[in-house]
């Protein structure tokens, strides 16, 4: 009897302690659970704080690359001179590419459906200075130039186009 009093004895102290121990490792483990996902609400809110401005530049910065790839700034901006059609549209188009090559790590910070209006516009300004130039209608690049403002007058541009909808995104974003 005395080694079952024993065993009996242990277990009515252990058991306790066990109950005990269990239970403050489980307080323990969601204290600390708790506690890593505060720091990490804290660290992601520091570093929005942090990249909001960095985004705002990075639309900033693809408005203005709309605005200097709409092809009436960019006319009036680089000079035809006497370089015929398709030569003045290998330079605006050079013009363009480089804009664009200048701005290409914007593209971080913008949504992946705004980076694709911004290039779809892209790509549809250069494809438009190709038929153009191409397309025999006109000879030099005074011409090219011409008509390129004479249709800009009677519709609404490609980079404004895209502007409002950058715009939107601002709006629906931030």
């Amino acid at each position: 009897m005395a080694i079952e009093d024993k065993l009996l004895e242990i277990a009515a102290y252990t058991i306790p302690a066990l109950i005990t121990g269990g239970v403050a490792f489980v307080m323990s483990q969601r204290f600390f659970t708790a506690e890593e996902n505060r720091r990490k609400f804290e660290l992601l809110r520091e570093n929005q704080k942090q990249a909001l401005p960095i985004r705002l530049q990075a639309y900033e910065r693809m408005v203005l690359f709309l605005e200097r790839i709409n092809p009436v700034n960019l006319m009036m901006r680089v000079e035809p001179g006497t370089l015929d059609a398709p030569s003045y549209a290998t330079l605006l188009i050079h013009n363009i590419q480089t804009e664009y090559e200048h701005n290409l790590t914007q593209q971080i910070y913008l949504t992946g459906e705004c980076w694709e209006v911004i290039m779809k516009t892209k790509n549809s300004i250069v494809a438009q200075l190709r038929t153009v130039s191409i397309g025999g209608e006109v000879q030099t690049g005074e011409e090219l130039r011409n008509k390129f403002l004479l249709d800009a007058s009677q519709s609404e541009s490609l980079s404004a186009i895209a502007i409002s909808f950058i715009k939107e995104e601002l709006k629906r974003v931030f």
